[in-house]
């Protein structure tokens, strides 16, 4: 499953990885002065210098239905220094990824978080220690009861990392409450399933059933109870701190698309 999404990634990015990929070895100069953004048929676009933005590969002309989301992109643009660094604009590339993968992408987004469902984090529980165990139980059977209950569906769980199959059923009602969702959307939702390696969390975050820090904490159940023990690596809580704001940026396009 993990190879699966892996696979989707890389569509995600579409819109930005090739620039990823050229500015390990050489950074692009900033080439604007001002950042804007203005009002269109279709939403709202961002400006440099009163020229729209368009994606770095394809070169589609960006445009966003909310005026959130092109204000953070646009401040995002006016942040760069000398030097344009793509790492540092999480929901330009975010938007970038979803206009440069198409519509086309759409259903193959929309299954790919219910096929992560189905083999979801919070289904494969630990045999021990007991801590970690009681841990799990506490934050992921209630997520789960909250789920099923939205959805009136059931969830089978177990012990170790043998694959135990979902209902057909649950399946089922996960993908048709995906249905008629848009590009935006499905984009944000692979993003924070590839983050906290849950589909159900998703799912649960976008009907508003799970706030975004329980959405995080859920998530990070195994590695905090192993920070408790062994203490924090110092790369490992600066690649998390990373994961957070794709996170965050993600979550805040669902809130926008969402108000």
């Amino acid at each position: 499953m993990r190879d699966q999404l892996d696979d989707i990634q890389k569509h995600l990015n579409d819109g930005y990885g090739r620039a990823q990929h050229l500015n390990k070895v050489e950074l692009p100069k900033r080439f604007y002065k001002d950042v804007g953004v203005a009002p269109v048929d279709a939403g709202f676009v961002v400006t440099l210098d009163g020229r729209q933005v368009r994606t770095p590969g394809t070169k589609l002309p960006v445009v966003v239905p909310a005026a959130s989301i092109a204000t953070a992109m646009a401040e995002q643009w006016a942040a760069q220094g000398e030097f344009i660094d793509p790492a540092t604009m999480p929901m330009v590339r975010l938007i970038n990824s979803a206009i440069e993968s198409g519509d086309a992408m759409i259903p193959a987004f929309r299954d790919e978080v219910v096929k992560f469902a189905a083999s979801d984090l919070m289904l494969y529980r630990a045999e021990s220690p007991q801590e970690l165990v009681s841990e799990q139980e506490l934050a992921w059977d209630n997520a789960l009861v909250t789920l099923a209950r939205h959805f009136g569906v059931s969830f089978q769980p177990t012990v170790g990392i043998i694959h135990q199959s979902q209902p057909k059923a649950t399946l089922d009602r996960l993908a048709e409450s995906l249905e008629g969702e848009n590009l935006l959307v499905l984009t944000a939702l692979v993003s924070i399933t590839g983050l906290t390696g849950s589909g159900l969390l998703a799912i649960g975050l976008w009907n508003k059933l799970f706030s975004t820090d329980q959405v995080w904490k859920a998530a990070h159940i195994d590695e905090d109870f192993q920070i408790s023990q062994w203490g924090e690596d110092e790369e490992a809580a600066e690649r998390r701190a990373k994961r957070r704001v794709e996170f965050d940026t993600a979550v805040a396009v669902l809130d926008a698309l969402r108000s």
